[in-house]
């Protein structure tokens, strides 16, 4: 990060197609970051040593249900080797938690296997 009172008075510029630009529109909006910020990121990263983003987000949507998945199996055979009932509420509750942090999971482990950039 810049100190406070640096101010950013160089550019690097490129042409692209709309096609390309509408990629890093979408890659930003993922990181909640517009274009120029998402580049300016990307490119210091890279700079530094760190891999370029390698997951498209489709990539990440997949990688988010499989995590899911796995998370439900596990919970529903550790519940099952307990003893445990399973109840239609039970497989209700399993779903909702797999559901509510399977983004967030899923870019942690990009972000471990790739150096940084999810």
């Amino acid at each position: 990060m810049l100190p406070a009172k640096t101010a950013r008075t160089r550019s690097v510029g490129t042409k692209l197609s709309e096609e390309e630009y509408g990629r890093l529109e979408s890659l930003a909006a993922n990181r909640g970051l517009t274009v120029g910020e998402w580049v300016r990121e990307v490119l210091l990263e890279i700079g530094q040593g760190a891999k370029p983003p390698a997951a498209s987000p489709t990539e990440q949507a997949l990688l988010a249900e499989l995590i899911a998945l796995r998370t439900i199996v596990l919970n529903l055979v550790y519940d099952l080797a307990s003893g445990e009932p399973l109840t239609p509420e039970r497989m209700q509750e399993l779903i909702a938690k797999a559901d509510g942090d399977k983004r967030e999971k899923a870019l942690l482990r990009l972000q471990s296997t790739t150096g940084g950039g999810a």
